[in-house]
Formats: structure tokens, C-alpha cells, sequence
């Protein structure tokens, strides 16, 4: 006669209870969690083992995610544990029967004299989130009391497992959005209700000179130290007077900051505040954008236009003047005369067609409508040299080298821009070397490409402008410039042209690979058919 023997379970089950509890409020991470469940489920029928399987949503498998009293090497080795069983979205019940038949096939493996198992189901509402087997070897009798209990442990290990994952997506969406805010190109500046700085990302440690570190927990006003504003007020005067207003409307401060080494950047930065239910300010987020490039377009933009203005006004004021002394009616000019007026008024009309032409160009690279035609054959030598007598007939202090191979190759271009790029480039080492001296033009053959060089003997370019030399509007900042005729669009135009055609182009000033040696070298590359 088999015996039932009696277990009172009363101090066990607050004991197992306290123990699941103070683990779920604990930090003890989901392993942890199961790990005493699952024991606690066990030890508490006198029970042999015990395995926990959780439905994994992102994989779509059963796994084994706690066991105890099975020996480890078999866990290891089951395809439980490495691969999972896999299941369809939203049919985990489903799977339920193999993955009992798999579990108990693990734990007669063990050969640990496993008698019987009890199953229960982790249930989260209706979603199914898995399974906890508890085996036993022999006969127990079980108080009425211990199923409820069991399954109160199952629920546990459920509620448990949806925490743990409601805490992992908190964690991960708090790691995407602090990637976002770290790798954001705009400042990030995060401030608390007494302005100080709890959030600091790298662009606006770039803009303002400020480490991360060192700014964290600093006063807003440690920082961000305005040295001129071109707003009305600061954050602090503002919260002074009263801001963030009911409905919590943005500021908006833009000022030169200094920087913590001392220098000076255009920053523009709005304040938006965080306000809780009550109204009450809770935090306030910056955004910082760097000005610094709008107000260097800005600066451009009005010397653009100045430039622009004269430019205009010269080749209109001569036609203009020459066409009205040929009207003079009590004057009779002879007809040598009149040929001499009449090519400056062409010469002129001329420049100016050469001016809008250069403005149109500009206006579709920055609309993205410029086009090129590449309908013929090119030999940039006959284009080299048509360009250079042009040139040589205006001007008596410089003299013209032109240097190409032989077998210089026949390109597919735009016959008519790239005769544009070398106007810019002579029309430049005539201008910039006033002294006169040698232009050389020159080509090289390479494998899969060809080189042209336009190389002067002026005045080269400085290093702390040469960063700046092929954009918009850019012209060289000293007295020889400020004389020389320009609009400051010729070598952003010649670049433009340059890489429209697959090519590259670069500047060197002679002195960088031949010291002593005065002026710059211009080099442009072509792709080969």
C-alpha cells in the first residue's frame, strides 16, 4: 500500500512568497526573477526540477530561460536552450503540447527518476508568455491549497517577465533617443526647473567649447555667456519676467556666445518648457543651431551685391558714355573714330553678357536645373591656346607657356563652359600678379584621366583663406583684391563646371613644393572617354 505523505504547507508558503516578492521589487534582473520562482515552485511540492520556458516575440520561439535541478551540460546541449522551438505570431498555445513533449523528453534525459509533471501556464491578460514545468519523483500528496499557490508563483513569474520587458524597451528607446540627441547635428541642452544643465550633447560641446562633463550641473548662465545679443533678452531675464507664460510658449535668444576659450560663435537657441500638470516648470529644452554660416552668407550676400552694383555700373556707364558722344549731333567723328567706339560698346556689352551669364549659372547650380552640353569632341590644347591669345592681346607684362603632350587625348565636354574654366583660371593669374611675369598652362596624360594646370607668379593664397576660395561670392581679403575687378563667382562657377564633368580641381601655392617660389598653381582633372 502506497503511502500519501502529509505536508503542511503553511510556513513554506509564506516563506516562498516573501522570498518571490522581495525579488520582484528588487534589482535582481529577469534571471534572477525565474530563477527563485522556479525554485521556490519546486522545493515548495518537494518536488525534483524545474524549468521555465518564455515565448521570446522577436525571435517567435520558446526558449529555456530558467531551470533548476537539471544537470547545466544538458541544458547546454538542448536545442531548447540554443535554438528554441519555434512558433507562429499569435499561436504560441498552439506550440504548447511540443514544447511540453520537448521539456519532458530534457528532464528524462537527466535520469533523475522523474515520476510526474506540473504544468503551468504564464498568462499576461490573454497573451500567452510561457511555461513552468515542476517534476516530481514519488507520490505526494498535495495540500487543496497548493494548485492556487503554484499557479499564483506562474503569474508571478508573468507579471515579471512583462515588467522586465516594459523595462527593456524603456531602455532601449532611452539609449535610441540619447543616440539621437548625441549624434544630432543641432545642440542639445537639456535644463532643470533651477536652470541647471543636466543633458549636454556633443554638437553643442563643439559649438560652445564645453565638455559634456564639465558642463553637467553647471548654472545655464556658467555656460551659455552671451557677449552681445540680438535678441531683447536672455533666458534668465526673461524667467524674470515671468516666462514660460501659461501655454508654455518657446523663446527664442540668437546672440555672439563666448566660447570657452574665448572666442566668439553666432548661436541661436530656443527654449521650450516642459511643464507638468499643474503648470509648474519641470525642465526646459534648448535647441542650439550654429549661425556662424548664415551670417558669413550674410556678410557675402552684402558684399555681393556691392560688388555686384559696380560691376554693373562700369560696362553701362562706358557703353552708355560712348553711345552718347557718337549721338552728338555738332559732332562729325571720323569713321575710325566711330570703329574705336564702337568695339569698346561691344567689348563692354561683352562684359556684361559674360556678368548676367555668370549670375543665370549661379542661380541654376543653386536650383539644380544647370546642365551641360556634351554633344561634341573637345581638345583642350586649341582651347588652351584660343583662351591665352584672347588674353595676351590685353595685357603687355605677362607671358603665355602652353604645354601639352602630343598625344593628348580628344575629351567629350562642354566646349563652351570648360572655355569658361579657363577664362577664370587666366583671367585670375593675370589679375592676382600684377607685376606680370609667366603663365604657364600645361597638361599631363594619366591612366584613367588627364590634368590641366594654370600656374602665375602673383601673390598665392594665404592658408587662413584658402579655405574659402571656391565657394559663392568668396574673393581674396586684401588691398589687391579690393582693386581688381570681380563678382567672386569665377571659381565657384569653374568648380561647379569642373565636377558637372566628373573632374576634380585643387590649388597649391608654388611655394608648398618649391620654396622661395612666388604664386599658385590651379590644377583641374578630366575623366577619360
Amino acid at each position: 500500500m502506497v503511502g500519501f505523505v502529509l505536508v503542511d504547507f503553511r510556513i513554506r508558503q509564506r516563506e516562498y512568497l516573501l522570498a518571490i516578492s522581495r525579488a520582484l521589487t528588487s534589482e535582481l534582473d529577469l534571471g534572477d526573477v525565474l530563477r527563485i520562482i522556479v525554485q521556490a515552485s519546486v522545493e515548495f511540492i518537494s518536488g525534483r526540477a524545474g524549468i521555465i520556458a518564455l515565448a521570446d516575440p522577436h525571435e517567435k520561439v520558446f526558449r529555456v530561460a530558467a531551470a533548476y535541478g537539471i544537470p547545466r551540460h544538458l541544458l547546454e546541449e538542448a536545442d531548447l536552450l540554443r535554438h528554441g522551438l519555434p512558433y507562429d505570431e499569435g499561436q504560441e498555445r498552439q506550440a504548447i503540447p511540443r514544447l511540453t513533449e520537448v521539456v519532458e523528453t530534457l528532464a528524462q534525459t537527466a535520469d533523475i527518476g522523474l515520476t510526474q509533471v506540473i504544468r503551468l501556464p504564464m498568462l499576461s491578460g490573454d497573451a500567452m508568455v510561457g511555461m513552468i514545468y515542476v517534476f516530481q519523483a514519488g507520490q505526494h500528496l498535495l495540500s487543496p491549497d497548493a494548485p492556487n499557490l503554484l499557479q499564483s508563483f506562474a503569474d508571478q513569474a508573468a507579471i515579471a517577465v512583462k515588467n522586465a520587458r516594459l523595462y527593456q524597451e524603456i531602455i532601449a528607446e532611452k539609449q535610441r533617443l540619447d543616440a539621437i540627441l548625441e549624434q544630432s547635428a543641432d545642440g542639445v541642452m537639456i535644463l532643470d526647473a533651477h536652470l541647471r544643465i543636466v543633458v549636454f550633447n556633443s554638437a553643442l560641446s563643439r559649438m560652445t567649447g564645453w565638455a559634456a562633463v564639465e558642463a553637467m550641473g553647471e548654472p545655464h548662465g556658467q555656460v551659455i555667456r552671451w557677449h552681445a545679443l540680438k535678441t531683447n533678452v536672455d533666458l534668465e531675464e526673461a524667467q524674470e519676467n515671468g516666462w514660460p507664460l501659461p501655454g508654455g510658449a518657446h523663446l527664442y535668444v540668437e546672440g555672439d556666445l563666448r566660447r570657452a576659450d574665448g572666442s566668439l560663435i553666432r548661436l541661436g537657441i530656443t527654449y521650450a518648457p516642459v511643464l507638468d500638470l499643474r503648470g509648474r516648470l519641470v525642465n526646459i529644452v534648448a535647441n542650439v543651431r550654429d549661425l556662424t554660416r548664415f551670417k558669413e552668407e550674410e556678410e557675402l550676400q552684402k558684399t555681393f551685391i556691392s560688388v555686384i552694383s559696380h560691376e554693373l555700373k562700369t560696362p553701362v556707364s562706358i557703353i552708355k558714355g560712348y553711345a552718347g558722344t557718337l549721338r552728338r549731333v555738332d559732332a562729325d567723328w571720323p569713321g575710325e573714330v566711330q570703329q574705336e567706339y564702337l568695339t569698346v560698346i561691344e567689348e563692354e556689352a561683352d562684359n556684361l553678357t559674360d556678368l548676367i551669364d555668370n549670375l543665370l549659372t549661379a542661380s541654376r547650380l543653386q536650383s539644380g536645373t544647370f546642365a551641360l552640353d556634351k554633344s561634341g569632341d573637345l581638345y583642350l590644347p586649341a582651347v588652351a591656346q584660343a583662351v591665352a591669345r584672347k588674353f595676351s592681346a590685353q595685357t603687355q607684362k605677362h607671358t603665355f607657356k602652353i604645354e601639352f603632350p602630343e598625344e593628348f587625348p580628344i575629351l567629350n565636354g562642354d566646349e563652351r563652359r570648360l572655355t569658361q574654366v579657363f577664362n577664370n583660371l587666366i583671367s585670375n593669374a593675370i589679375k592676382y600678379a600684377p607685376a606680370g611675369g609667366m603663365i604657364r598652362i600645361s597638361g599631363t596624360i594619366h591612366t584613367d584621366y588627364v590634368t590641366v594646370s594654370v600656374r602665375d607668379e602673383g601673390i598665392g593664397i594665404p592658408i587662413h583663406q584658402q579655405h574659402r576660395i571656391f565657394q559663392k561670392f568668396s574673393r581674396l581679403d586684401n588691398a589687391l583684391s579690393r582693386q581688381a575687378e570681380g563678382t567672386g563667382l569665377g571659381l565657384y562657377l569653374t568648380k561647379a563646371i569642373i565636377e558637372a564633368h566628373g573632374g576634380s580641381i585643387w590649388f597649391e601655392n608654388n611655394s608648398d613644393s618649391e620654396p622661395g617660389e612666388p604664386g599658385i598653381t590651379f590644377t583641374f582633372s578630366l575623366p577619360l572617354p
